[in-house]
């Protein structure tokens, strides 16, 4: 049924060009206004809202018509029962799994796990929110107007834990330290820079004012008496912070504005003593690092990239020993408690494009596997009894869905979301070749994805397009079909049906390599990342000697559309037209706008100004030799339209007129409009096929 209403709402819509009547024998209705207008292709990719009071069932956002706009559906653990949900609340389980709570019209609820016997505990005409059970389920902290409060469940009593002074920041709740304790914190955004993102689309243009900076952080113990507050810590900082069951032991999980510098601080509230259980330092920054307490006893697991890959470790409480059960050239890509001796885990050790489940046991050291089937996998979600885990899945052109893992009893994985449209599947879609090689110096491996034309011939030679994927820190090569990058995906089968090989590294700053991969590029963001797409286009050269070399486009977003001014500056040899969309060309800009992503990266722009002119494109735009487009959402309030207009002034002024420039009032920085969308990419391809071609 679905696949004929799909199929019904193409014709409709006209969506069957001469373009798409050509490739009958290839991708037989694949346009670029099928793949950017709605109903979308692979349809709407499911996300975990929460589950249900009884854990047997999942809310999830999603359109089963495969329109953008979502709304929130429910179905079961065994994938029965799909419903649309009108109004579906966030629910918060007791740690007892017999109650929920959660809020409604900013008002406190709680009910049994099965949504019976509603009451409501807490009403005043503030909104009250983030309801959170004591470790006992007898109590419920949450947050009004600024402070922190306590409410009884069962019996009246209503308590405020802090009060703020009128002009001092909110403070909100971070756990629970046992049953008469909270951890709760302050963040003062008071010294922030105020950066504008202005909107023209309305009569008067909006200055678009928004706060940005690193704030000042201060983390504290406090009685629910309100009798006191402990500071644990205080200043520019990015920490977190956990609790063990018992409230003796609370650990802050350490990091410096910079990421460069990492300490777990374990403090012992009976004796009010602290120590340092752990210490990690970097010359890059850190990531993928996380603390959790065991459910009940004294220990902690945390994970840390110390040795150059991220791996699990745990600290005994009382005495401070730390044990690492994991290593390898491999990432521990998740991984959580299920009870006092057993952790959950992912890894990517059989191949990094791929990542399994497992069960490891602390007190014994044996590991199971729960997977077999290759695949992605991620988005890891345990049920609050921690009983299975819910995630994400997906394999080579098999758009993810979610399935459910029993851990109790692990027999096999079960799908329980079938979200993608019949009609995906009635696509000739092209496999993408998966290819590791290692580049120029002997010792980096690289992972890289390649697309061939329709009626590859290998005596023939093809024009290229390289596409480099936003974030920087992202993976984007693996053994499965693209979350991020799905609508570009199908633009790389669209140009396949036009004679162009497309290929794509993850380049060194990629996630799921370690941390020299990630951190090669620290200081000096752009140099490495292209000299790893140039060793791709070789390896793959020397192997097949079908790319055109001297017709290489290079093509991305965000840190994508960085890459594609950077690379087509900074190696004019190999690549000869880039299109470039809500990319960053002046660094210092992004560091005001963003000093989270930019100060580990760079630096400082004051301290460290060679690290921001030698990697931002505008430095090098007076020398630009080839054709660009640049493509930006006028309202982009992450990567500001004004990158886009200092780099088209200075090709002004340097009397460059090979620029194309095409600014869209209504966007920001990822696009919602499916008009929009086909306007960039029908222009990308156009500029390809006049420069490439």
């Amino acid at each position: 049924m679905r696949a004929t209403f799909l199929s019904l709402l193409f014709l409709i819509a006209g969506v069957y060009p001469a373009q798409t009547i050509e490739a009958q024998s290839g991708l037989d209705t694949l346009s670029l206004q099928s793949i950017f207008h709605e109903p979308v292709i692979p349809g709407v990719r499911p996300s975990l809202h929460s589950f249900s009071g009884d854990q047997e069932s999942i809310l999830f956002s999603w359109n089963d018509s495969s329109y953008y706009e979502t709304g929130i559906y429910t179905i079961g653990l065994d994938g029965e029962g799909l419903e649309s949900v009108e109004d579906a609340e966030r629910v918060t389980h007791s740690p007892d799994n017999r109650r929920i709570a959660y809020t409604k019209d900013g008002d406190i609820y709680t009910a049994r796990a099965d949504g019976s016997g509603e009451r409501k505990i807490v009403a005043s005409k503030e909104n009250d929110s983030n309801p959170t059970w004591s470790p006992n389920s007898r109590k419920i902290a949450f947050q009004r107007a600024g402070d922190v409060w306590v409410t009884n469940v069962s019996t009246p009593e209503l308590v405020q834990v802090t009060q703020k002074g009128e002009d001092d920041p909110n403070f909100s709740i971070d756990s629970w330290a046992g049953n008469n304790k909270l951890v709760v914190r302050q963040t003062d955004f008071s010294d922030a820079r105020t950066i504008y993102f202005p909107e023209y689309e309305g009569k008067f243009v909006e200055p678009g004012g928004s706060p940005r900076g690193i704030p000042s952080v201060s983390i504290f113990t406090a009685h629910l008496d309100g009798s006191e507050m402990d500071t644990l810590k205080t200043g520019v900082h990015r920490s977190s912070t956990g609790a063990s069951h018992s409230g003796r032991y609370v650990a802050v999980d350490y990091a410096d504005a910079a990421l460069k510098d990492r300490k777990i601080i374990l403090h012992d509230l009976n004796s009010g003593s602290e120590q340092i259980v752990f210490e990690d330092s970097t010359d890059g920054w850190l990531h993928g690092y996380s603390i959790e307490f065991s459910p009940r006893a004294n220990r902690m697991m945390f994970t840390s990239e110390q040795t150059g890959w991220n791996h699990i470790y745990t600290v005994e409480l009382a005495t401070g020993e730390v044990t690492q059960h994991t290593s390898g050239d491999y990432e521990i890509t998740w991984a959580s408690w299920l009870d006092d001796d057993k952790i959950a885990y992912a890894n990517n050790e059989s191949d990094y494009g791929s990542r399994h489940l497992f069960l490891y046991d602390v007190s014994d050291g044996t590991t199971e596997q729960l997977t077999d089937r290759e695949a992605y996998r991620y988005q890891f979600s345990l049920t609050p009894d921690r009983s299975k885990v819910v995630y994400a899945k997906t394999y080579f052109n098999e758009p993810y869905d979610l399935f459910v893992m029993n851990l109790e009893n692990p027999d096999g994985e079960r799908q329980i979301t079938q979200s993608v449209p019949d009609r995906f599947y009635e696509i000739d879609w092209q496999k993408e070749e998966y290819v590791r090689f290692t580049g120029r110096d002997g010792e980096t491996d690289l992972s890289m994805s390649v697309l061939y034309p329709e009626g590859y011939d290998e005596n023939e030679t093809y024009p290229v397009v390289v596409f480099a994927h936003g974030a920087g820190s992202l993976q984007n090569v693996y053994k499965g079909w693209s979350n991020n990058y799905w609508r570009e995906y199908m633009f790389h089968q669209y140009l396949t049906q036009r004679d162009y090989i497309v290929v794509e590294v993850d380049f060194r700053h990629s996630t799921g390599y370690g941390r020299d991969f990630r951190e090669d590029v620290t200081n000096w963001m752009g140099k490495y990342e292209t000299i790893d797409i140039v060793d791709g286009l070789d390896w793959l050269q020397e192997r097949e000697g079908t790319l055109d070399l001297d017709n290489v486009g290079i093509y991305g977003g965000s840190y994508g559309g960085f890459m594609a001014l950077y690379a087509v500056t900074d190696k004019p040899d190999r690549f000869h037209a880039a299109a470039a969309l809500r990319k960053v060309t002046n660094w210092e800009n992004y560091y005001y706008a963003n000093p989270w992503y930019t100060l580990p990266r760079l630096g400082h722009p004051d301290e460290d100004r060679e690290h921001y002119d030698r990697s931002s494109p505008l430095t090098y735009a007076s020398e630009l030799e080839h054709p660009v487009i640049l493509l930006h959402g006028l309202k982009d309030d992450n990567v500001g339209a004004q990158d886009a207009f200092q780099y088209a002034e200075e090709l002004i002024q340097s009397g460059n007129t090979n620029f194309e420039m095409m600014i869209y009032p209504s966007e920001r920085h990822g696009f919602t409009s499916p008009h929009s969308w086909y306007d960039e990419y029908l222009r990308i391809f156009n500029f390809f096929e006049e420069h490439l071609k």
